[in-house]
């Protein structure tokens, strides 16, 4: 395939799904994010995308991106050297917990602009772009399987399974974006606290309690929910 019929193709406007293609997708998604054993192993997704998050912001502020480390019990560690203060710190650190949720609002867009392919292709390129920067086995291979998912489906899925795969992905981004928040809210009122957590980091480093961080992260997810559900539901 030459340049030209590539191009064509990932920029092409696709046709909008049935409805009952949306509100199943929304479904299973739902059913992802609520039901904790579905959880405790999609949530690597949304591990995959915080740890993203922060690792992209380090390197737009400047700091030194040294790696990237998810764990098979879905959490994650990302590392840059820099100033230990000041605004590119803050901005690293704050930008884990919304990540999700903007990437899953960004697909809202993509989608309700009939860009099916170019969603699945910018997908791909993300999880390409993140892969040098991983430092451990299990994160290699939770991107490789992620990217190659995305790869399988923009190949040879059809546009049926391109649209269900595009539309479940973006759901679950724009609902998964708002349980971490109630999961670290629940944490920190059993042990008082979080000090390990993107909130209490922030806390230290701007004097801003981490309860206000923490629902400034919620406001955006919950926004961001309302937003993308507007623009993917049918009318």
């Amino acid at each position: 395939m030459d340049f030209a019929r590539l191009w064509d193709r990932v920029t092409s406007v696709q046709p909008d799904p049935p409805p009952w293609l949306v509100w199943g997708t929304a479904a299973v998604a739902l059913l992802a994010v609520a039901v904790r054993p579905v959880w405790l192993r999609a949530r690597t997704v949304v591990t995959i995308a915080h740890e993203g998050g922060h690792g992209l912001t380090a390197l737009l502020t400047r700091r030194r991106l040294s790696g990237i480390r998810l764990h098979s019990d879905t959490s994650g560690l990302t590392v840059s050297s820099g100033r230990p203060t000041g605004p590119g710190m803050v901005l690293t650190a704050a930008a884990g917990y919304p990540a999700p949720s903007l990437l899953g609002l960004g697909g809202a867009a993509l989608l309700a602009a009939g860009r099916i392919t170019a969603l699945l292709w910018i997908g791909t390129a993300l999880l390409a772009v993140m892969l040098p920067a991983l430092r451990n086995l299990f994160g290699v291979a939770a991107v490789l399987a992620t990217g190659g998912a995305f790869v399988a489906v923009s190949w040879y899925g059809t546009a049926e399974w391109q649209g269900a795969f595009a539309y479940l992905g973006v759901w679950f981004l724009l609902l998964a974006g708002v349980r971490p928040m109630l999961e670290l809210w629940a944490a920190r009122r059993r042990r008082g606290g979080a000090p390990g957590s993107d909130a209490d980091q922030l806390a230290r480093l701007t004097g801003v309690p981490g309860a206000l961080w923490l629902l400034a992260f919620l406001a955006v997810a919950l926004v961001c929910l309302g937003l993308g559900a507007a623009w993917l539901l049918p009318r």
